[in-house]
């Protein structure tokens, strides 16, 4: 693997102005070192320590078992992975329902993991939550349509704004998470010709995952779009690699060398003097006579 070509971490001013230039951000999901090391070798903008994590990295069925120890954990080792790229820490299920608790786990991700700037979930509902953070000096953004947290309570994973009253609702929460100060947010599964609409309404980014492309930047999974995950694939993820395939053929490859004696090989062993090797032999040979 080549070494990555000197680049300087993305500011939240420049995030905040690629809206305006014109330039597409590329964020990707990424839940340890080596996959964050490949982020910032192929030139991601934002590596995102998102809850998803406990589904891909720890096989839990949703997000929900996330817990702030196990994202800081994470964040931790993304960050380690990808110096020179900014890291967006996601807060987990339960982990801002208050502001104290939002600041005091906020807190965490930019001290403890050495984040660049956290995301909840949700838009009228928390910006009382946006505020405070953005207040205290946290960088900040949000994530609204499906929203992973919520999603028991609205009926399973399902597309959000199909209609002219629930775009202009998820309208109504982009403008509050723009009013509460945040830098960019995120749209999950919204129509795409709502969520350009919806987009070109703001001042902020909008980062798209499953949202068309009418968002000033897209999200994927980093294990999603290399076929690292393979539980299942949701119909926005665009594979772009199969590096599970590769890894189990690998693996059984290792398997038949291992079985057959193949492996390892001269090549593949430590030698020792000749000379100690029957000195050795005939240590061995006394003991065994006393």
């Amino acid at each position: 693997m080549s070494a990555p070509a000197p680049r300087a971490k993305r500011t939240i001013a420049e995030i905040r102005q690629s809206k305006f230039n014109g330039e597409k951000l590329v964020c990707t999901s990424v839940p340890d070192y080596t996959s964050a090391k490949w982020a910032e070798l192929a030139g991601v903008d934002v590596c995102v320590v998102g809850d998803s994590l406990a589904m891909v990295a720890h096989g839990h069925r949703s997000t929900v078992p996330a817990t702030m120890d196990m994202m800081a954990l994470h964040a931790q080792a993304v960050r380690r992975g990808a110096p020179a790229t900014f890291v967006l820490g996601c807060m987990p299920y339960q982990s801002y329902h208050s502001v104290d608790r939002a600041l005091a786990n906020a807190t965490r991700f930019m001290q403890d993991a050495d984040c660049d700037a956290v995301k909840p979930q949700g838009g009228k509902s928390q910006a009382r939550i946006l505020k405070a953070l953005v207040d205290a000096g946290i960088p900040t953004a949000s994530h609204i349509g499906l929203t992973p947290h919520t999603v028991a309570m609205s009926g399973g994973f399902k597309v959000q704004g199909k209609t002219a009253e629930a775009a202009l609702k998820i309208l109504g929460d982009a403008l509050a998470i723009q009013d509460a100060g945040c830098f960019m947010l995120e749209f999950e599964a919204v129509p795409a010709p709502m969520a350009a609409l919806i987009s070109k309404q703001l001042e902020i980014p909008t980062i798209g995952i499953g949202a068309g492309a009418g968002t000033d930047g897209q999200i994927l999974l980093c294990h999603d779009l290399l076929g690292v995950f393979t539980d299942f694939k949701p119909r926005f993820t665009k594979r772009y690699a199969n590096l599970s395939e590769v890894a189990v053929g690998g693996l059984r490859e290792y398997v038949r060398e291992v079985k057959s004696g193949a492996f390892p090989d001269a090549a593949h062993s430590y030698t020792a003097d000749d000379a100690e090797v029957e000195k050795f032999r005939g240590m061995l040979e006394h003991r065994i006579q006393h």
